[in-house]
């Protein structure tokens, strides 16, 4: 993969939780999603606290969710 193809930002740590987490990142995201009404902080140490994610990997993911949000 050419250098200029790899993810950058909160999705260079996507494959990472995949194989760390066994579930897709879009399951992560989906949960995120629907925790509505919750901080930034908030958010991360719920997925710490809920699902035991590191907190490296819980920020990606909910920078990434709330990156995407209209």
């Amino acid at each position: 993969m050419p250098a200029d193809d790899k993810p950058k930002g909160p999705a260079s740590y996507f494959p990472s939780i995949e194989k760390t987490y066994g579930h897709p990142i879009e399951h992560w995201l989906e949960l995120v999603r629907g925790r509505t009404g919750m901080k930034h902080m908030e958010l991360v140490t719920w997925l710490k606290t809920e699902h035991r994610l590191g907190h490296g990997h819980a920020n990606a993911i909910v920078a990434y969710a709330l990156a995407a949000k209209p």
